[in-house]
């Protein structure tokens, strides 16, 4: 790899108490960049203190929305042992989100070595104390000052970093959901595969809507049918139904989830059926009348698992476990948090260990 020139800022901050994390809102002192050009390649790596761009007004990716993001997250276990969870898995993703934005992908190998540098100078800014991390956030953008429909030729990419808190306000307690029949988030075919700001743009109408309603999040249903399920906000979604596990397969409109594969594994490896297929929310509710539904939960990277309590689909509200977090849900909480945090083995080989 081309050595990665590194530039300190003059006076490091200080990492704030857990109380004033949140999420999102507070950045480290670095961020790891690198440039693209066509016939050159990703070159000039190099770790700056985060601060501000000068970009053209002009930008292709201000009109265009080329570009593309990924989610992880470094741990401090007990012993100050700072790793990453699935580190590889999540910068494939991000390729694959290359891939369907026509951005040409990165070295693996090369960003993953950028980013631990990063993390061996930024140690100081990984809390410790369980339901705390740091946020690792790299993303793509195309930067040709030229206005005009077409694939870019000039690329910058960036990975910061954010120490966070819990997700939710109010922790790893269940969540109501309200099943969203007007507006749809993908299709088949689109981006809905991809980890990119469309994704999420195009998904705040629902969600605000669903918020003023008094819920948390919203569930998504196909585009075309309206009938099958397929993401809850941000995340994938599971159901647990007479002892099976469900999850609605990857057919082009869904994002695959890290942690959705990682509970597929875990439920495989637990003696579980698990299964990925369509769902439909009269299945759900069917199964819910009859006793069988047994738990819902969603998936995802900043949350980990989501119980959900209380679903809502054309006014019609349904209790999931008594609005209580199911065993299952809780089981595989605790499990993937602790192998996150090294209180538990890490016999999946998930944790990426960073030099600190």
């Amino acid at each position: 790899m081309t050595d990665i020139i590194v530039n300190k800022v003059d006076k490091p901050g200080v990492l704030p108490t857990d109380d004033k994390l949140g999420f999102g809102k507070i950045f480290t002192d670095h961020m790891f960049v690198m440039d693209y050009e066509t016939g050159k390649g990703w070159h000039s790596p190099r770790i700056i203190p985060y601060g501000e761009f000068a970009f053209v007004p002009a930008t292709i990716v201000f009109h265009y929305g080329q570009a593309i993001f990924e989610g992880m997250k470094a741990f401090r276990a007990a012993n100050n042992q700072i790793a990453v969870f699935r580190t590889k898995q999540y910068l494939n993703r991000f390729n694959r989100s290359a891939g369907h934005l026509c951005i040409p992908p990165i070295d693996v190998e090369e960003v993953q070595a950028g980013l631990f540098k990063l993390l061996e100078l930024e140690k100081d800014w990984i809390p410790g104390t369980l339901g705390t991390s740091l946020y690792i956030r790299p993303f793509i953008i195309s930067t040709d000052g030229y206005i005009g429909v077409k694939v870019a030729s000039t690329y910058k990419l960036f990975i910061i970093l954010s120490p966070v808190g819990a997700y939710y306000d109010n922790g790893f307690n269940p969540v109501s959901i309200k099943v969203e029949d007007k507006y749809v988030r993908a299709t088949k075919g689109g981006l809905g595969q991809a980890k990119t700001p469309a994704n999420y743009a195009m998904s705040l109408s629902a969600q605000a809507e669903a918020h003023n309603e008094g819920f948390d999040q919203v569930l998504w249903l196909d585009a075309v049918h309206r009938k099958y399920v397929e993401e809850v906000g941000t995340m994938n979604i599971f159901f647990k139904i007479k002892g099976e596990i469900i999850t609605p397969e990857l057919s082009g409109s869904i994002l695959g989830g890290i942690t959705r594969h990682t509970v597929l594994e875990l439920a495989q490896n637990w003696g579980l059926k698990a299964t990925e297929r369509q769902i439909s929310i009269e299945e759900v509710y069917e199964a819910h009348a009859k006793g069988e539904l047994e738990e819902v939960f969603g998936t995802g990277t900043a949350a980990v698992i989501s119980p959900v309590g209380e679903l809502s689909w054309k006014g019609q509200k349904i209790k999931i476990n008594n609005n209580q977090t199911g065993e299952f849900s809780k089981k595989l909480f605790d499990f993937v948090t602790g192998v996150q945090y090294g209180s538990v083995p890490d016999e999946f080989g998930w944790m990426d260990k960073v030099n600190s």
